[in-house]
């Protein structure tokens, strides 16, 4: 069996590495030649995933008939501003398995990878595989979980069995709905998260961002139809722990950043889209989710992060 990772960023390479130390042939399809030519040379990702080496059975390419030939499945590892435009063309897979977290707000309703990939694809075949994955550690094979979730049951039952081994434990899930909005919000209290960071708050007052942030998640999930227990698994709770408080985490890293004034150029930061998405979409439902509300003010109004902070916490008092 062959599987095709297409993006040759820090998850596609830990994706890859995970399959490949299992035995399993990988293409890595990268976007340009001249990365694939080093990736191969080099054997190893310098530019986003550096000291990690790659195994035997990873095979670095840009051609995308040489990646899809024979594959059994394609994972689709792409920021997700690039997705529609990096899908175009490519050839068919079986079904796509997608490892990338995002939403966009279209024609007044939320857009989720999943159907991106699907409609790009014209495969209703896709399945996401989500959780507490920073790729710094899983390309170096340390013990992590995930979960992978499909309206199919027979698709994600396949998928576990290939991704798991003794270092990535995956579940299964049915509520791709949910799965794919987990991963997408909690980049946006993550961002919150490293804004108290930047700001010197606290333990204290973080600890208490990331449980009104994760009932902000539940409450946002459900009224997009998503099963309120998804939220406290892996998707859920376990990425949020993991992309609020870890070193590796991007959008932690530029919620400092921004409130300390500094520059984000050239960095991929998933959580910035996903909030101007989902305060749209609060904003046009008239759903209150303030944690959201005043991250998009933060990041994209240049609203005073501490003026921010007194608004939070002199709202009116209410039960938990």
């Amino acid at each position: 069996m062959k599987v095709a990772v297409i993006g040759a960023g820090a998850w596609g390479t830990a994706m890859a590495v995970v399959l490949g130390a299992k035995g399993i042939p990988v293409a890595l399809l990268a976007r340009k030649k001249a990365h694939a030519d080093e990736l191969a040379r080099l054997r190893e990702n310098r530019r986003y995933l550096p000291g990690v080496f790659l195994p035997p059975y990873v095979r670095p390419t840009a051609d995308p008939e040489v990646a899809f030939l024979d594959a059994a499945f394609a994972v689709v590892a792409l920021p997700s501003r690039a997705l529609p435009e990096a899908l175009s063309g490519l050839p068919p897979a079986p079904f796509y398995v997608s490892a990338t977290k995002g939403l966009w707000f279209e024609k007044g309703g939320l857009r989720r990878p999943s159907e991106v990939i699907a409609e790009a694809t014209g495969n209703p075949r896709v399945a996401a595989l989500s959780g507490p994955n920073h790729a710094e550690e899983v390309g170096r094979l340390l013990p992590a979980a995930a979960v992978v979730a499909s309206r199919d049951p027979a698709l994600s039952k396949r998928v576990q069995e290939v991704f798991s081994s003794p270092v990535f434990r995956v579940y299964t899930r049915s509520d791709l709905l949910g799965v794919e909005l987990a991963g997408a919000l909690k980049n946006v209290v993550a961002l919150a998260a490293g804004m108290v960071d930047g700001l010197a708050l606290g333990d204290n007052a973080k600890a208490a961002l990331l449980t009104r942030g994760l009932a902000e998640i539940v409450r946002f999930g459900e009224a997009q139809g998503a099963r309120r227990e998804t939220f406290y698994g892996l998707a859920g709770l376990g990425d949020l722990v993991a992309t609020a408080t870890s070193r590796h985490s991007r959008n932690r890293w530029a919620g400092e950043r921004i409130v300390r004034g500094e520059s984000l150029e050239g960095r991929t930061v998933e959580g910035l889209p996903t909030t101007q998405a989902v305060h749209a979409w609060a904003k046009a439902e008239g759903v209150d989710l303030p944690i959201v509300r005043a991250v998009y003010r933060i990041a994209f109004k240049g609203a005073d992060p501490a003026h921010v902070l007194t608004e939070l916490m002199r709202r009116e008092p209410k039960e938990e």
